[in-house]
Order: structure tokens, then C-alpha cells, then sequence
């Protein structure tokens, strides 16, 4: 499948919707953009996704404005859904960035319980502010680090019922958003050292019963497979949960890796490159 997945790579990425269920349905959103000027259709997998059938910009619209609806690739909702957190939780987002899965896990949350929303870059968390406005969530704590053992991450050790890491990385799975990525140099020895140190910070958060997502928007083994392999040989009471299952709680039917992962390409399924595994504390 090598050049079905570089034609895939080398193709424009379409834009993808998630509609903020806080606020309002697939269909009514779908309406309301449609009378906008900017017709979508649902997507396959998501149950809040929508994607434009021809690229514009949509920040303009009444209905972002809003926050009825933020842009995100269908592959990266997927991931909020594996964590399936419930109202009244305490949620961690590790790796939150500017907070696009922040945002789905507190609507998933039903803006209730605890939400915490870590990340080295004070910066990229100053962007999630205007847009938690805008969502209508107030159970976002954003917690700017030093790293994976910053004490502001240890005080809350075995507390949390749900951890996302959505883990820095090569970003190959990105390729149709970042072509300028084939020609960047990447070290890799020094992600993979990053990826297993980030993973077991977060791992550590964890309750007994509590679930971990490790996930990652690249299509290399070593920073996905690998990482979690080396996790779980040295941390044996987590186990994996199949992701078919989680899912399809969600009527989402997409299958998974024979370890029970899931793995998104561009060329099988129309998203960027995902890996994600969901894994318990026993």
C-alpha cells in the first residue's frame, strides 16, 4: 500500500468540523453553514463530524462565532472518543497544545467535573482561552509546565480517572497539512526519549481503573508501537482495551490493529495519520 498512501499524502487534506454538541446537533449546524454558503456532508466515522465539500474559510460565519462548531480533522476526534470520559470525572489532556481536544473532551464531559489542560507552551495555551469562551465550557483548568515532573502534574498522582497523551512527534501522519515535514530534519532517538518519558508522567496521574490514550499523528512504528511495547513491559497492570469496543459504544465502525489499536491512513480512510491505543490501570 506504499503509493496508495503517498498519493494519499500528497493530496490536500479536506476540512473537517466538529460540531460542539454543547451547543447544538450535527444536522442543525449542517443547516446553518449551508445557509452561510458552505455545504458539508457528515462524516464517515465521527458522529460530530462534518466536512466541507469544497476548502473555504468558515471563521467568518455566524455559527463559529458562536461556537457551534471548531475545525478538526475527523482522525483527531476519534481520540477524545476512545478517553470516553464521563460527567463529574477529573480528565487530564497532557499534551493539550492550543486545546482542539480539550474542547471535544469538555463537550464529551458535558462541562461538568475537572478538566486540566497541560502543556510546556504558556502560548499555545493563551489561544485556548478566546476559544473556551466561545465553546461555553467552564471546566477547563489550562496548567502551564516545566515538564512530565512538574509538581503541579505530581500533586495530582493517582487522582485522575482519564489521561490523554497526544504525544509530540514527527508529525508524518500530517504530511497533506506539512509537506515541508519530508525535508525537515528529525531526530528521532530524541522524540522516542520524550514519548516514553511523557507517557509514564502521565501514566503515573492514573487511579486504579483509570484509562490512559497514547496516541500520536505519526505513521512510524518506533514512536507508536514501540513506545507503548516498552510501556507495558515495565508496567504490566495496564492493559490494553480493543478499541472496536470502545468505539462502537459510539456506533463508530472503523476496526482496529490486530493489538487492538487504532491506526488511521490518509489512502484507507480519508483522515491524516493516527496511532492510538487506550490502555487501564489495573
Amino acid at each position: 500500500e506504499a503509493l496508495a498512501l503517498a498519493d494519499a499524502l500528497n493530496l490536500p487534506a479536506p476540512v473537517d468540523l466538529r460540531v460542539n454538541t454543547l451547543k447544538a446537533k450535527r444536522e442543525d449546524v449542517q443547516a446553518a453553514l449551508s445557509g452561510e454558503g458552505f455545504v458539508s456532508d457528515p462524516t464517515p466515522f465521527s458522529p460530530a463530524g462534518l466536512r466541507l465539500r469544497e476548502r473555504g474559510s468558515v471563521f467568518r460565519t455566524e455559527a463559529f462565532k458562536n461556537g457551534l462548531f471548531e475545525v478538526q480533522d475527523e482522525g483527531s476526534q476519534l481520540l477524545s472518543l476512545l478517553l470516553e470520559p464521563r460527567r463529574g470525572e477529573m480528565v487530564v489532556d497532557f499534551c493539550a497544545g492550543a486545546g482542539g481536544k480539550t474542547l471535544h473532551l469538555g463537550a464529551l464531559m458535558a462541562n461538568s467535573g475537572t478538566l486540566y489542560a497541560f502543556d510546556v507552551s504558556s502560548k499555545r495555551l493563551d489561544r485556548l482561552t478566546p476559544r473556551l469562551r466561545r465553546a461555553g465550557l467552564s471546566n477547563v483548568r489550562a496548567v502551564a509546565i516545566a515538564h512530565e515532573r512538574d509538581a503541579r502534574v505530581q500533586r495530582l498522582h493517582g487522582k485522575i480517572d482519564r489521561v490523554l497523551v497526544d504525544a509530540p512527534c514527527s508529525g508524518t501522519g500530517t504530511l497533506r497539512r506539512n509537506p515541508d515535514i519530508k525535508w525537515r530534519p528529525i531526530d528521532l532517538p530524541a522524540l522516542i526519549d520524550a514519548q516514553q518519558r511523557i507517557l509514564a508522567g502521565a501514566a503515573a496521574l492514573l487511579k486504579p481503573g483509570g484509562r490512559l490514550v497514547y496516541a500520536t499523528c505519526s505513521l512510524l512504528r518506533e514512536e507508536s508501537e514501540a513506545v507503548v511495547a516498552n510501556f507495558r513491559e515495565a508496567n504490566p497492570t495496564f492493559e490494553i482495551i480493543p478499541a472496536a469496543e470502545i468505539l462502537g459504544r459510539r456506533h463508530v465502525a472503523i476496526g482496529q490493529a490486530a493489538d487492538g489499536s487504532l491506526r488511521l491512513q490518509p489512502h484507507r480512510h480519508g483522515t491524516d495519520g493516527f496511532y492510538a491505543i487506550a490502555l487501564v490501570k489495573r
